[in-house]
């Protein structure tokens, strides 16, 4: 049975799945600095593709370290860009190749999602919560409009701990009202993720559909319960979109 290698090189880890007929056989996630392993240890017993497709965010070293790994079934991955338009998007920015391919992949991702809601979709804010954060507003005709790009809860906190001689403790635990240190600096991070979500939704409504929000990433299920609703939180937004952008 043919299938595809579909791959997410992020900032700081890897997420890959395998795809066929049948929907997605198998899937894995990896940190970056152990890619050099994979075919050794997840890829050992993993059928051979026919193909690879992937977007990659996390520079040219990554991407030799993913492409030797490969090398084991003789197939050159190929690496997506965002384009101008594809698959029902439109893409706004400025110069349409700028735009991460994984937010790129993402957005089209969630245009499926929302195709099959309704017979007019409605408009979403498509959220990828890893090192970075970004929060991208599609409207209901699927014209990715623009979005935000701001530092993930880790970073955050790392950010304070490093330039704050007096912070330097774990974080604590999320509270509405934080009564010590800890706390105050997870619910500070957790509410700035939330509360740029949330502002970019407003924007984006139009008084008649509330828009939706597809959640992904790693920090994903801990800034979901702090969101209003609808808000679906989707493990291979990037994959999914990267399946369709090489369909």
């Amino acid at each position: 049975m043919s299938q595809t290698l579909v791959i997410d090189l992020g900032n700081s880890r890897m997420k890959w799945g395998l795809h066929g007929l049948h929907g997605w056989t198998s899937v894995g996630a990896t940190a970056n600095n152990e890619i050099g392993t994979l075919a050794l240890r997840d890829w050992q017993n993993l059928p051979r593709p026919v193909r690879v497709v992937g977007v990659n965010v996390a520079g040219e070293a990554a991407r030799v370290r993913v492409e030797a790994q490969i090398a084991r079934w003789r197939l050159t991955p190929q690496w997506l860009t965002a384009t101008s338009a594809a698959c029902g998007v439109i893409n706004g920015y400025k110069t349409p190749s700028q735009l991460g391919p994984d937010r790129w992949a993402s957005l089209v991702a969630a245009r499926n999602r929302t195709l099959g809601i309704d017979l007019f979709p409605p408009p979403a804010v498509v959220v990828n919560a890893g090192t970075a954060v970004t929060v991208d507003a599609l409207d209901g005709q699927g014209r990715f409009l623009g979005g935000l790009i701001l530092p993930g809860l880790r970073l955050m906190l790392r950010s304070l701990a490093e330039n704050t001689a007096a912070l330097k403790m774990s974080p604590g635990a999320f509270a509405e009202f934080p009564d010590n240190t800890p706390d105050a600096l997870y619910s500070g991070a957790v509410q700035a993720v939330a509360g740029a979500i949330e502002q970019l939704r407003a924007r984006l409504s139009d008084n008649q559909r509330i828009p939706r929000c597809f959640l992904s990433g790693g920090a994903a299920p801990e800034i979901a319960p702090h969101l209003t609703g609808p808000v679906e939180l989707v493990d291979n937004l990037v994959l999914e979109g990267v399946l369709a952008l090489a369909a």
